[in-house]
């Protein structure tokens, strides 16, 4: 049966693929934004499948704009994904304090009020901070947080933990590392995703870190989210995700491989590696919660240079994000 799903940050990449999953599967995302940009919506969304979609506006930082807009949800589960990125964070860390750890507390809060039955947050591998050795961090690893953003999602973990333990509200925040895909434009490891749509185009690109990183799929990230929201085990649970933790060499050979004759060795790296562990241990969540998507790493890139090909064919291709 058709349910509805409470949505924050559905206007951003993560989210609209989650509203795309939720519509593919018959239920009725509902959206709070602040925003009404519907860009990234568009890019993986036809007009018949938005129509399905309930728009809410409001503020995640305005705690009775949150308890009012899950109260008229209707919804028994929430998925909550806004949140301002790294650089953002960095910039005004009083502005990511309120929109990454109020707000997080508002969906809480209203969540429990309202008898929400379980809320997936979305966390990051920036809860860990630089690695220390080779060994991929399971979920019981030591978090030192190198970025202001790293340690605004530890606390939301945290928070989660107390309002189980005080309140029985369950929960699952998942841990992304570097989620590549269609609409991943901005943000601390957009680089990857941003020279896919380069080549595409037929411009120079520089992905400005190098090493190796955890490469998540969107559509299989977004597919985790909608899982965890429907079927995760009661409790607080916190997951990493693991995809193809690869060197930027690898990707830019790839993107290169599939790109045009004429835009080929337009991509390149450089820059140090991210302060983060390049590899995730991302074996708990499939214990936990079976049968989700894992989509090989060569197919992703390929899927998403397609998506953009067609974009840019339907004159739909947005390449802001590509100005220098």
């Amino acid at each position: 049966m058709s349910e509805p799903y409470f949505v924050t940050g559905a206007l951003g990449c993560i989210g609209a693929w989650v509203v795309k999953t939720l519509v593919d599967r018959g239920d009725v995302p509902v959206v709070f934004d602040l925003s009404d940009d519907q860009r990234r919506l568009r890019q993986v969304m036809d007009e018949d499948a938005l129509a399905r979609v309930r728009f809410l506006r409001g503020d995640i930082t305005d705690a009775g704009a949150v308890a009012d807009a899950i109260r008229e949800s209707e919804a028994r589960r929430v998925i909550h994904l806004a949140g301002l990125q790294v650089p953002f964070c960095k910039a005004d860390p009083s502005l990511g304090a309120r929109v990454n750890v109020v707000g997080t507390v508002n969906i809480f809060e209203a969540s429990k009020n309202a008898g929400v039955e379980r809320v997936v947050y979305a966390s990051s591998a920036a809860v860990y901070g630089p690695p220390e050795d080779d060994a991929a961090p399971d979920e019981a690893a030591a978090c030192e947080p190198a970025t202001h953003y790293g340690v605004y999602k530890r606390a939301n973990e945290g928070n989660a933990r107390i309002y189980r333990q005080d309140d029985g509200l369950s929960s699952v925040g998942l841990r992304p590392l570097t989620v590549y895909g269609v609409g991943r434009d901005q943000g601390l490891t957009s680089g990857p995703t941003r020279a896919m749509k380069a080549a595409v185009v037929g411009r120079p690109f520089t992905i400005p870190f190098s090493g190796a990183t955890d490469f998540n799929y969107v559509a299989d990230t977004a597919a985790a989210f909608v899982e965890c929201a429907a079927r995760a085990p009661d409790g607080a649970h916190v997951f990493n995700l693991h995809g193809d933790s690869v060197e930027i060499e690898r990707i830019v050979a790839t993107i290169d491989a599939l790109a045009e004759d004429d835009a080929k060795g337009l991509v390149r790296f450089e820059g140090p590696p991210l302060p983060i562990p390049p590899e995730l241990d991302g074996k708990a969540i499939h214990t936990a919660v079976r049968d989700l998507p894992e989509t090989p790493l060569e197919e992703g890139i390929r899927e998403t240079m397609e998506r953009f090909r067609a974009l840019r064919a339907d004159g739909r291709l947005d390449t802001s994000d590509l100005a220098s």
